[in-house]
């Protein structure tokens, strides 16, 4: 029998000079979330379960198609080693969505020199054998995003200064870099489950579909 290759998680580390209360207002307002994050386009909260974890829908827009889809996330602020974390599961029915369906987390670590901003999540693809070329630049659209998010709070330069193909201002020394960011965790090899760390909340999230929605 064939075995099943074993898909590389998405792990992307970032440390920001910042404390943890402004890294989190920063990404946890869905408004603010969406100027640095280029893998959405729109977030829009629509209830809470009884649990006290946010819906969503969002969207994704390109020049030739629009994506959406929704989800649900449940943060948690308060925890004994003074880290902050924030699960997530999402999912759509967009058969043109790279992504069918997700899941993730972010950690909010404090440090000596700011807040250590980290995540790690998979999914199940949505264009098949394509995937192979679609993880690696979701992966780097992912640092870069952090990369983003870092400088808009580092220097107060609004992440609308770096649109997506500021990637090739090669004379700007300052503009965002993917490479900055660490892409793996420094006990693990690339290609590990990153879900490994994910907090407890995550098992606890319902289906994110809305057919799921009581």
């Amino acid at each position: 029998m064939r075995q099943r290759v074993r898909r590389a998680g998405i792990y992307v580390e970032t440390v920001i000079r910042a404390d943890v209360d402004e890294v989190w207002r920063r990404t946890q307002d869905p408004a603010a979330h969406v100027r640095w994050d280029i893998r959405f386009s729109s977030i829009e909260p629509t209830g809470e379960t009884d649990a006290g974890a946010t819906r969503f829908r969002y969207t994704r827009r390109t020049p030739f198609h629009i994506v959406e889809g929704t989800g649900v996330s449940l943060g948690e602020i308060e925890r004994p080693d003074g880290t902050r974390t924030s699960a997530l599961r999402f999912a759509t029915d967009d058969v043109l969505s790279p992504i069918r369906s997700g899941r993730g987390y972010w950690r909010y670590v404090p440090t000596d020199g700011g807040t250590a901003f980290i995540t790690g999540y998979d999914y199940e693809p949505g264009w098949g054998v394509l995937d192979v070329l679609v993880r690696p630049l979701l992966g780097l659209a992912t640092a870069w995003s952090f990369d983003r998010l870092r400088v808009w709070i580092e220097t107060g330069v609004p992440p609308e200064r770096w649109p997506l193909w500021s990637v090739v201002w090669w004379w700007h020394p300052d503009r965002p870099r993917a490479r900055r960011c660490r892409r793996r965790p420094v006990s693990r090899p690339r290609r590990a489950d990153h879900l490994v760390d994910a907090p407890a909340t995550l098992a606890q999230l319902p289906d994110p579909s809305p057919e799921a929605v009581p």
